[in-house]
């Protein structure tokens, strides 16, 4: 319903309907005095008419119709008059407000051009906090780019404060969605982080399972067999403690919820929850969703339920037989890397265990999921293996190969040949995608779930999924395959897929966000899927800031590893700790294998490490590759201790 409120001169909207949100106002307002108005789409727009000459700009006064029943819209319109060389500055405001006060509030407060412009330049220093953490400058152009705003931005702005995009709008918080999301955000917003852990724990299940996503602010939400969901909270929970060194999150108590339970014949169910007595600190929490996890099939693998990471294989366990080899792969890192947490709090027993399992769970991951040339990928409810090089379909899915690496599983002979068999087989350098398996689902009789819906080479099935396109890269380059690793990243930069005409023509998305995917269906490879509302993007900045770029941080510790092409020579990184810059050069001669030594202001440190403190001070460091460490020229030191500048190149 419509209505035009002469107190504020304003459009209102609002929805007496809904179930959660009737009470809310939308408004929009020309601030111009007598604008006039319609609210009827149809009127403004015109019979058989289109937006680009619409009839209301023809007419020669808007009809003013509003109420109920129309075609709902808000077209103002005003007529300006100006004098030669004459300027007029106008604010347009469209919002929406808790109830009529609230917008009129809103209204009157930003209805001036002065006060709008304030507001702007709140949100600009606003973003420029959050995106200052890091910037660098290194010999590649489009790196730099995503990596010093564009990928931070793309986490925050779409996946946590929006949770929307122009490609889907969403609104619910995904329970591993935004877990990993978060994880980008470790060094440079680690409370939006901590708020997330806790916020996901309290939409678990007291069974340990959780919601796959949920609405705010009623809380209702979706209960699946999806069996990786719950597993993000532990693998963040450690990542978090290990990046910040905030073990206290661990003894945050929170509730949990509870609904009912999934018939035998339910995939899912979307109902309201309630919130139970009972609580347990976010240690516990975790506990109880890899308890949850440990249900395993003939192969000693974990069951895949009603899909693990792809959703879309939804059918492959539904019986309850089915088992994911990925998921047995994230499962091992899972615990290998909680135990220490658990042994950290006295907790023997229990680490002893969790560390018995990951030994166990790679013992039968390495007998029964190596294929010969790559692991496979999971088997169905019926035994058959998917992911095979006997395989109809989907004979080579690049999720275990690159988390056969990611998490440690140990052979690394087999992981190697499964990484040359992923370049062999799924990147395609002239279409520049990484494709998720090949070849796509379609006409073989195996039914592994709603992905063979997709076209073939669209999304899931058999596209470029850059989530994991992105482990790909990771994998690579934690194998020590650089130039492999920057290849790959290359590929999955988005500004790389718009350098000229055709190839923009090509991809037809924003070459500045992250796309969930790429198609590889014939007749459109190389076309962007949707963008912004993806994953990808906390993936691809972890992606260049630690595995390539080589930043890791751990507490108080900067850990400097990097992985960069042969021809890099001199490249810079800014980072901020706290109220404190730490200005890093890197220098390289062509053949330098590693890091040979680093130096902070002038003093040589042992190792790779740098100790962070945040005194408010600027500091200068020197990163120096070579083949074994060398003592700082006694002239470069005293250089950046009298001018704070970096001294050439040696």
């Amino acid at each position: 319903r419509t209505l035009f409120d002469a107190a504020s001169g304003a459009v209102f909207a609002h929805n007496p309907f809904h179930d959660v949100f009737a009470g809310r106002v939308a408004f929009h307002r020309l601030c111009v005095p007598r604008p006039e108005f319609t609210c009827d789409r149809r009127a403004f727009v015109g019979r058989n008419r289109s937006l680009e000459a619409p009839l209301g700009m023809r007419v020669e006064q808007l009809d003013g119709a509003a109420g109920a029943g129309l075609d709902a819209c808000s077209a103002q319109r005003a007529v300006i008059e100006l004098e030669p060389g004459a300027e007029i500055e106008l604010v347009v405001l469209l919002g929406a407000a808790a109830d009529t006060a609230q917008a009129r509030e809103l209204l009157e407060r930003f209805g001036e051009p002065e006060a709008t412009r304030a507001e702007f330049e709140r949100v600009r220093d606003g973003w420029r906090g959050n995106l200052s953490q890091l910037h660098v400058r290194t010999p590649d152009a489009p790196t730099d780019l995503l990596v010093n705003g564009w990928l931070p931005y793309q986490v925050m702005a779409s996946r946590l404060f929006a949770r929307s995009g122009y490609y889907q709008s969403g609104g619910a918080w995904g329970f591993r969605d935004q877990l990993q999301d978060v994880m980008a955000l470790l060094n440079t917003r680690p409370d939006l982080a901590r708020e997330q852990l806790l916020r996901c724990a309290r939409h678990q299940f007291r069974e340990g399972d959780v919601q796959h996503w949920w609405h705010p602010p009623t809380g209702k939400g979706v209960r699946t067999r999806i069996t990786d969901d719950l597993l993000w909270l532990p693998w963040c929970t450690a990542e978090y403690v290990r990046v910040t060194g905030d073990v206290a999150v661990l003894d945050e108590p929170t509730h949990f919820i509870e609904g009912r339970a999934l018939a035998a014949d339910e995939e899912s169910v979307y109902e309201d929850v309630r919130v139970t007595g009972e609580s347990a600190s976010l240690y516990e929490h975790c506990l109880r969703a890899i308890r949850h996890s440990l249900r395993f099939g003939v192969h000693g693998l974990p069951l895949i339920g009603g899909g693990d990471w792809n959703d879309g294989m939804n059918r492959l366990g539904i019986h309850g037989r089915g088992e994911s080899v990925w998921l047995g792969m994230f499962l091992a890192d899972v615990l290998a890397r909680f135990a220490p947490l658990a042994a950290r709090r006295g907790d023997a027993v229990i680490a002893a265990d969790l560390a018995a399992t990951e030994r166990e769970l790679k013992t039968m991951l390495q007998r029964h999921a190596w294929d010969g040339d790559w692991y496979l990928r999971a088997w169905n409810d019926d035994g058959v293996a998917i992911g095979s090089a006997r395989s109809e379909e989907c004979r080579i899915d690049s999720l275990p190969q690159s988390w056969s690496v990611l998490a440690g599983l140990g052979d690394a002979a087999r992981s190697e040949r499964a990484l040359d068999s992923v370049l062999a087989h799924l990147v395609d350098h002239d279409a520049g995608i990484v494709k998720l398996f090949t070849p796509p689902f379609d006409k073989a009789p195996l039914d592994p779930g709603y992905i063979k819906g997709y076209v073939p080479g669209v999304r899931e099935n058999g596209g470029q999924y850059t989530h994991a396109a992105i482990w790909v890269a990771m994998a690579l380059a934690e194998a020590g395959r650089v130039d492999d690793a920057w290849r790959v990243a290359r590929m999955l930069n988005p500004i790389n897929h718009a350098r000229d005409t055709g190839s923009a023509r090509r991809y037809r998305l924003e070459p500045y966000a992250v796309a969930a995917d790429v198609y590889a269906a014939n007749s459109h490879t190389g076309r962007g899927g949707w963008s912004w509302y993806t994953g990808s993007a906390g993936w691809m900045y972890r992606l260049l800031v630690e595995s390539l770029l080589g930043l890791r941080r751990e507490g108080d510790r900067l850990h400097i590893a990097p992985r960069v092409p042969d021809d890099w020579e001199r490249w810079t990184a800014d980072w901020h700790h706290g109220r404190t810059r730490y200005r890093i050069e890197f220098v390289r001669r062509p053949g330098d294998a590693c890091v040979a030594d680093i130096s902070v202001d002038g003093e040589l440190l042992s190792g790779d490490v740098i100790e962070l403190v945040d005194d408010g001070h600027d500091h200068d460091v020197l990163v120096r590759f070579g083949e074994r460490a060398a003592a700082l020229p006694a002239a470069a030191a005293a250089e950046i201790e009298a001018n704070g500048a970096l001294p050439p190149a040696p």
